[in-house]
């Protein structure tokens, strides 16, 4: 029986990060899959014949550090040249466009004082940006080095001046309906801009919230908090990262699913000892990181009776009920929306900050939307091979959708839905609904049972300020190894959090390695 240094759990793209670094350091790893292809959420599926989307359908966040340490574009990864704009459409006004710096559609007044507002959270967003590729201090630690980082984050919010710094601590945790309303005057401006910030959490515009720490995270990779789509797509970032980490040493194995995280124990206490996948067959390690959820890898494949009574109740009690549903439509030919010459970028059907929160009190109490708040991507307008020539593929995140509703989630329930929302999309691309061949509606419910994460949630648990930075996804987990010796997580639900940007991955191998 082989025995390596390190076996990772899940062949997402944070599993695929840390198990490159750990391989390139030396060590024999192991990476296990569950499913048939890697990329957890970020991967690629036919939902009809030829047709196929990613589930995340852009990257934003993506750390240049990340492609450079692991030569990324060396093994297929080529970054987008440019981002994509964010068009807020409406069926009866003229479109609003957030390209970068600048916003089109909108007064003089707004235009200038998004500007200035992109300007300041940009400051912001560079004094935070090294400590999103660090370990957080544990609370109460007196450490030289924890002291050291604590310190350096201090300087360098200091080091803003004192306005600067003044108004990022008065910003950071409120909600996004008070930052928009006293900065625009644009309804849709403001749901645009609650709308990155809320984006695959269960929050809502007058949420008390961390939100802007969010748009700051997302600020730090390449195009400063923009989304993107690579040429060769989300899925040819997903190939690279497999071609990366085998190119390291690193073995993948999919189709391959982990029942159990095993632990041996003596009078010394306990220790991992390897796993046990499901067709029974165990494999033997010195340390196994997980790039599953923390209830997943906690509470299901090792257990609570492996864990103190305090800790597995902290973990049980993380905040995972995902909120956004994804659409996908194969078209027979390009939707054309009004307004917009070509539907190149993120399509916003989001009109008001109201809209949003009379979703998210639907999605409160286990109903859909009355009317949906939802992002539109077309992928195969740079990426052709997703679907036959001549057709184009549809890709909607739709937002406040619950897991559970009343009644449960039944094929006619799904069903009403995707009409509800075709018909929504129809006031916006006249004739649409003549185009869609096929459609597939993923609930986060669905997304937990494919793609095996609790609650569905993106982000793995809710990124809110008692599930963030040193608190994520709670203490004695927060520096990405656990109460357990030789397990450690490297997935979303571990600092600094969700989207496609590989710090979680990064920074676990970096702590396994110190």
């Amino acid at each position: 029986m082989k025995h390596y240094d390190t076996l990772v759990i899940g062949a997402g793209h944070n599993g695929l990060v840390c198990a490159s670094y750990l391989a390139k350091a030396g060590q024999s790893v192991l990476v296990l899959e569950a499913n048939e292809t890697v990329g957890g959420l970020a991967a690629t599926r036919e939902f009809h014949p030829g047709f196929s989307a990613p589930i995340a359908h852009t990257l934003v966040g993506l750390a240049d550090t990340i492609v450079k340490d692991l030569d990324l574009e060396s093994h297929g990864f080529k970054a987008a040249a440019q981002a994509l704009p964010l068009t807020a459409v409406h069926p009866s006004d003229a479109p609003i466009q957030i390209d970068g710096s600048s916003v089109t559609g909108v007064g003089a007044d707004d235009s200038a004082t998004y500007q200035a507002l992109q300007a300041q959270l940009r400051r912001f967003a560079d004094a935070l940006a090294p400590f999103w590729e660090s370990t957080m201090p544990r609370i109460g630690s007196t450490s030289v080095a924890d002291l050291f980082t604590f310190g350096k984050l201090g300087l360098k919010l200091r080091m803003l001046g004192r306005d600067d710094m003044l108004e990022f601590m008065r910003v950071a945790t409120l909600p996004m309906r008070d930052l928009a309303d006293e900065s625009f005057d644009n309804e849709r401006l403001k749901a645009a801009l609650c709308w990155d910030g809320l984006l695959g959490s269960k929050l809502a515009p007058r949420s008390p919230n961390q939100a802007v720490l969010t748009v700051l995270n997302r600020m730090a990779g390449k195009h400063g908090g923009q989304h993107s789509i690579p040429p060769n797509g989300i899925n040819g970032l997903m190939n690279a990262l497999r071609t990366a980490a085998e190119a390291n040493g690193a073995e993948v194995r999919t189709s391959t699913p982990v029942q159990k995280i095993t632990v041996e124990g003596d009078e010394n206490g306990q220790r991992i000892s390897g796993v046990q996948l499901a067709n029974g067959e165990e494999i033997k390690a010195d340390k196994v990181v997980s790039s599953a959820d923390p209830k997943t890898t906690l509470l299901g494949l090792l257990g609570a009776p492996q864990l103190e009574i305090d800790f597995s109740n902290r973990i049980r009690r993380l905040r995972t009920d995902g909120y956004v549903a994804k659409l996908h439509l194969a078209l027979s030919g390009k939707p054309a929306f009004q307004g917009v010459a070509n539907p190149e970028g993120r399509l916003l059907i989001a009109p008001t900050m109201d809209t949003i929160e009379f979703a998210y009190d639907n999605a409160k109490y286990g109903e859909v939307p009355e009317e949906a708040v939802m992002e539109v991507v077309i992928p195969t307008l740079s990426q052709n091979d997703l679907a036959p020539t001549g057709s184009h593929v549809l890709s909607a995140h739709v937002m406040y959708v619950p897991g559970k509703i009343k009644g449960g989630w039944t094929d006619a329930a799904k069903q009403s839905l995707t009409d509800q929302l075709i018909a929504q999309l129809e006031a916006h691309a006249p004739g649409i609904g003549e185009l869609v061949e096929a459609s597939e509606l993923l609930t986060p419910e669905d997304l937990e049972r494919d793609y095996h994460v609790s609650g569905g949630h993106w982000h793995h648990a809710e990124p809110a300020m008692d599930q963030l930075l040193m608190m994520r996804p709670t203490y004695e987990a927060a520096q990405y190894n656990t109460p357990i010796p030789g397990l450690y997580l490297c997935g979303a639900g571990s600092h600094p959090g969700g989207d496609i940007n590989g710090n979680p991955g990064r920074n676990a191998a970096k702590e396994m390695l110190s």
